[in-house]
């Protein structure tokens, strides 16, 4: 039974049950207080009792940050993923309760957000919304209804499918020829073998010699972006372009890092006059390259490293006119 008494001009209404944590509203009249506790017990008797308390409590940006401490700094996207959920947490809606969080207002912040930043973006932060929720929800008895499988979400992009042309490919690598005394001189053999390997960036610049074995003709990769290891075999070409390296003193195959290879590929595109061309478009080119050489989709992906075939069928870009020659 509910207990209703006036506090400070209010009436409040505490609904005690064994082994469940108090539930208390203040109203304005006793009326409206008999009225709620009656409703919420009814409701408790059913099974259908949501206890929205510690919701109700919770502002968004709180839980975000919670959950860069609790979850994010143990993975290994930790930069990438904290520095974007900070921003989503200083954005307008990190400032209402999660009780807030209707499809409404998150669909505004759709909205609004697709007027500054891509479809992929967005989808890629609702997802972000929705692990975060969820995870309050099973760990932190953040007891809420999760908005965003109700929000329609923007039509995914398109996969990227640029592909230099053989004259574009060699005013890339004459731009990236070093041409100074203290000129890096990694930036060349690093294109060169990213396009041979259709290794990521990431998978690239952590590349140790300790794990390259050159008799074998692998580079082993203890762990991939998909939380897996896998070994890549290499072509002669990439043998060649390896044996061609000076060593470094700390292990490293390519000692560049991720700031500099961009800055690097920013300057060669515009000094080579490419079009939107990134650095990531060698992966497209050279598993396109590879599946002439390896039809068979699952020593393709082996090499790739995709887990997905759908997602390794983003990256395979097949040319018109080599696809006619073999219907023909």
């Amino acid at each position: 039974m509910a207990s209703i008494r006036n506090r400070n001009g209010k009436w409040q209404a505490r609904i005690t049950r064994k082994g469940q944590q108090p539930i208390a509203k203040s109203f304005l009249s006793k009326q409206d207080a008999e009225r709620w506790a009656r409703q919420v017990e009814t409701e408790i008797d059913k099974g259908s009792y949501t206890n929205l308390v510690l919701a109700d409590k919770s502002l968004f940006r709180d839980v975000i940050e919670r959950y860069i401490q609790e979850v994010t700094l143990t993975t290994r996207s930790m930069r990438e993923d904290t520095f974007r959920l900070r921003a989503l947490a200083r954005h307008a809606i990190g400032k209402l309760k999660m009780t807030a969080l209707t499809p409404i207002k998150v669909a505004e912040y759709r909205d609004e957000r697709l007027q500054v930043v891509s479809a992929g973006t967005v989808i890629r932060e609702l997802s972000y919304f929705s692990s975060i929720i969820n995870h309050a929800r099973r760990e932190w008895g953040i007891n809420m209804i999760n908005p965003i499988p109700l929000v329609k979400k923007p039509p995914s992009p398109q996969g990227r499918n640029r592909i230099l042309s053989a004259d574009e490919l060699s005013r890339l690598f004459d731009a990236l020829k070093p041409r100074a005394k203290n000129a890096n001189i990694w930036l060349l053999p690093l294109t060169k073998f990213a396009l041979e390997t259709a290794m990521r960036r990431g998978e690239l610049l952590g590349l140790l010699w300790e794990r390259i074995d050159i008799q074998r003709r692998t580079a082993h990769i203890p762990l991939t972006k998909n939380g897996t290891s896998r070994t890549v075999p290499l072509s002669h070409a990439a043998i060649e372009i390896l044996s061609s390296l000076p060593r470094n003193l700390k292990g490293q195959v390519f000692p560049v890092t991720s700031f500099a290879l961009s800055a690097a590929i920013e300057r060669a595109r515009t000094k080579a006059k490419l079009r939107n061309f990134h650095f990531h478009d060698l992966r497209h080119m050279a598993i396109t390259r590879l599946a002439e050489k390896l039809p068979n989709l699952i020593e393709l992906s082996a090499v790739s490293g995709h887990r997905s075939l759908a997602m390794l069928k983003r990256y395979y870009h097949p040319n018109a006119e080599l696809l006619a020659q073999k219907i023909a």
